[in-house]
């Protein structure tokens, strides 16, 4: 295979994975740190959420919930 092949889709890739790489100015981080753009702005259902995830999947770990995959918490 040619090299020059290779060169074009490595920049594109770059390109598309590099371009959400932003400078975020100081006036603009108190719009970004608005409750309502969080990934879930509801801190307890996310919580409730992860707690059925990971008692349903029998593990645990990695979420503010403990206990195991019995539901006996």
């Amino acid at each position: 295979m040619n090299p020059k092949f290779l060169t074009l889709p490595a920049v594109l890739a770059a390109m598309v994975l590099l371009q959400g790489c932003t400078h975020v100015a100081a006036y603009q981080r108190g719009a970004l740190a608005k409750p309502e753009m969080a990934w879930s702005p509801d801190h307890q259902d996310a919580t409730l959420q992860k707690h059925i995830y990971f008692a349903k999947e029998a593990s645990s770990g990695g979420a503010e919930a403990a206990g195991g995959g019995c539901g006996c918490n």
